[in-house]
C-alpha cells in the first residue's frame, strides 16, 4: 500500500482547481488559494482528509451554511466528496486580512471598530434568522478588505473543525444565538483594547479581571470611547454596569453600534487617522512606524551627493538664455513673435474645431479593443424606489471576478417571481463609442439577456427604457457569455438587462454580474 502524498502547489483537484498558495492549516484542515481553470478566477478552497472523522460533519455544516445569503459570508460554491483522499469545500476568494493580524499590531481606533464589528453583528443576525450559527466567532474569521468591506468565514465549519475535547453540550438553538453575542461582544471588546476576554485566542492576550469580572474597555486601554465601553458591557457584564439593559441579540448590537458615535471631549490617541474619510480600511488601520535612535545619539554624516541639486537640463539653460535676451529692444521683437505663435496657434484650434464637429467621431480605421467602461449604474425603472442594490454596481467593472453586482432575491419563477420584467446595469463609456460585442462574467445559470443601446444624442444616465434600441438578445446564457451586438452601433450608453434569473435554492432566483469587458472603437 503505498503512503499518501500531501497534497502540494501544481496539484489539480477535480480536473479544475489548481492549488496556488497555502493560506494556512488549523485543527487538522488547510486552506488554499487555488485558480478554477474554468472559469478563469481565484477561489478558496478549505480541506480536510476524507480519513479524519469530522470530515462528513465539516461537508454538512458547509453544506447548511448556504442557506445564509448575506454577501458579507464568503460563498459556497462547490462541495467535492473523497477527492484524491480529500473532502474539499469550494468558497469565493477575498483578498482581505484577518482581524487578528491587525489587532496584533495595535488596537483599532473607536469608530473603525465600531463599523467593523457592526457588519459583522448584522451578518450574523441574519444567519440567525436563517437557524444557523457560528459557534466560533473569533478574530481570525473575520476579514477585512482593502475595498473596504468585512467578510466572515467559517460559519458552521468552525465548529465542525473545533478540536477534540471539550464540545458544547447546549441543547437548544436559543444557548447557540448567545455564543455568537457573547463573541460579538468579544470582538468589539477586543478591537479596541487588542485582549480577548477569557482564554488566549488568535495570538491576542486573555483581558484582565478583577475579584472574578471582567475589566470594562476603559479600565484596559485609554482612550477608548465611552458609547463603545458601555455597549461592550451591556453585551459582556453579568449584569451590565449602572443598570443599563443588556444586548442578547446580534440585530440590537449592529443597531446600537450604528448609532454610537465619538465622545465630544475624548482625546483621539490616533488623530491623523481619524480625520481620513476615505472608504479604505485598511488605510485606517493602525500602522506601527519603525522606530529608530533618538536625534543626537547619531552623529552627523556628510550629506550624499545623491541629495545634491540635479545640474541644469537643456532646457532650463535655453530659458535663461532666453531671459537675458530679452533684455533691452531685443525683448520687444521676442514678444511681437510670441504674440503671433499665438493668434496663429488660436486660429488653428478654431479651425480643426470646425473640422472635428464635421467629421465622424469615430475613426473606422482604429482596430476593435476594448473599451473602458467609466461608471456602472444599477437600471431598475420597474421597482418601488428605482434602485437595484446600487452601492455594489460599481463591483462589476472593478476587474477582479470575485466581486460583482447582484439583483434582488425573487422568489416562484426565474422570471423576477413576476414582478418585473427585468432589471440590470447601464454602463457610461465616457463619450460616443462604436460598440462591437460584450463580455459577462455571470454568477451561477441560466440568465437571459437583453443589451440596449442609448441614441447618440442621448446626454444623461437613462433611467427608463423609453428609447432604448434592443442590440443583442441571449436566452440561458452560461456563467461565461461572449455576445455580439449589431454592426454600427454608436453610444455612450449600454445597459445590460436581465430577463430571466438562475436559481440559488429551491425556488429562490438571483442573479449576479461579476465582470463587464465591452469592445469597440473609439
Amino acid at each position: 500500500m503505498t503512503e499518501r502524498r500531501s497534497l502540494a502547489s501544481g496539484d489539480v483537484l477535480a480536473r479544475r482547481y489548481e492549488l496556488q498558495d497555502l493560506v494556512n492549516e488549523r485543527h487538522g484542515s488547510s486552506t488554499w488559494r487555488a485558480h478554477d481553470q474554468v472559469l478563469n478566477r481565484n477561489v478558496g478552497l478549505e480541506i480536510i482528509s476524507s480519513a479524519d472523522p469530522r470530515a462528513g460533519h465539516f461537508l454538512d455544516a458547509a453544506r447548511e451554511s448556504t442557506s445564509v445569503t448575506d454577501p458579507r459570508f464568503l460563498r459556497v460554491l462547490d462541495l467535492i466528496e473523497d477527492e484524491q483522499r480529500h473532502h474539499l469545500v469550494v468558497r469565493e476568494w477575498a483578498r482581505a486580512f484577518p482581524l487578528d493580524q491587525l489587532l496584533a499590531q495595535s488596537p483599532l481606533p473607536n469608530r473603525r471598530a465600531a463599523t467593523v464589528v457592526a457588519e459583522v453583528a448584522e451578518a450574523m443576525a441574519h444567519a440567525h434568522e436563517h437557524g444557523v450559527y457560528h459557534r466560533r466567532l473569533t478574530p481570525h474569521q473575520v476579514l477585512l478588505k482593502q475595498s473596504g468591506a468585512v467578510r466572515v468565514v467559517g460559519l458552521g465549519v468552525a465548529t465542525a473543525l473545533a478540536p477534540v475535547g471539550r464540545q458544547d453540550t447546549l441543547s437548544d438553538l436559543q444557548a447557540y444565538e448567545q455564543l455568537d453575542v457573547q463573541a460579538i461582544g468579544k470582538l468589539l471588546y477586543a478591537s479596541v483594547t487588542g485582549r480577548w476576554p477569557g482564554a488566549d485566542v488568535d495570538g491576542l492576550v486573555a483581558a484582565p479581571a478583577e475579584h472574578g469580572r471582567l475589566l470594562r474597555p476603559r479600565q484596559v486601554r485609554a482612550g477608548v470611547s465611552r458609547d463603545i465601553d458601555t455597549i461592550a458591557d451591556r453585551i459582556l457584564g453579568s449584569p451590565p454596569r449602572h443598570h443599563e439593559p443588556p444586548l442578547r441579540k446580534a440585530a440590537d448590537i449592529a443597531h446600537t453600534l450604528r448609532l454610537s458615535g465619538e465622545d465630544d471631549d475624548l482625546h483621539d490617541d490616533q488623530p491623523s487617522l481619524a480625520a481620513i474619510s476615505s472608504p479604505d480600511l485598511l488605510r485606517l488601520d493602525p500602522v506601527i512606524v519603525p522606530g529608530g535612535p533618538p536625534p543626537g545619539l547619531e552623529p552627523p554624516r556628510r550629506r550624499p551627493k545623491a541629495f545634491e541639486p540635479a545640474p541644469p537640463t537643456t532646457f532650463e539653460r535655453g530659458k535663461q538664455k532666453a531671459r537675458r535676451a530679452a533684455k533691452g529692444d531685443r525683448g520687444l521683437v521676442l514678444l511681437g513673435v510670441a504674440g503671433a505663435l499665438v493668434i496663429l496657434s488660436l486660429l488653428g484650434f478654431l479651425v480643426s474645431r470646425q473640422t472635428d464637429r464635421a467629421a465622424d467621431p469615430i475613426d473606422d480605421s482604429s482596430p476593435v479593443r476594448v473599451l473602458p467602461v467609466q461608471r456602472a449604474v444599477d437600471f431598475d425603472p420597474q421597482g418601488e424606489d428605482g434602485r437595484e442594490n446600487r452601492d455594489q454596481a460599481r463591483l462589476a467593472i472593478d476587474g477582479l471576478p470575485t466581486t460583482g453586482w447582484q439583483t434582488s432575491t425573487y422568489l416562484g419563477s426565474p422570471e423576477l417571481g413576476g414582478v418585473k420584467d427585468g432589471v440590470g446595469l447601464v454602463l457610461d463609456l465616457g463619450g460616443l463609442r462604436e460598440v462591437d460585442s460584450l463580455r459577462l462574467r455571470l454568477a451561477g445559470s441560466p440568465t437571459s439577456i437583453v443589451v440596449y443601446a442609448a441614441s447618440e444624442d442621448t446626454d444623461r444616465t437613462p433611467r427608463v427604457r423609453r428609447g432604448l434600441t434592443d442590440v443583442a438578445t441571449v436566452d440561458s446564457a452560461g456563467s461565461d457569455a461572449s455576445i455580439a451586438l449589431r454592426s454600427g452601433i454608436v453610444t455612450r450608453y449600454l445597459v445590460v438587462w436581465l430577463t430571466s434569473l438562475p436559481e440559488v435554492e429551491p425556488g429562490v432566483f438571483r442573479g449576479e454580474i461579476d465582470d463587464v469587458v465591452v469592445r469597440g472603437r473609439s
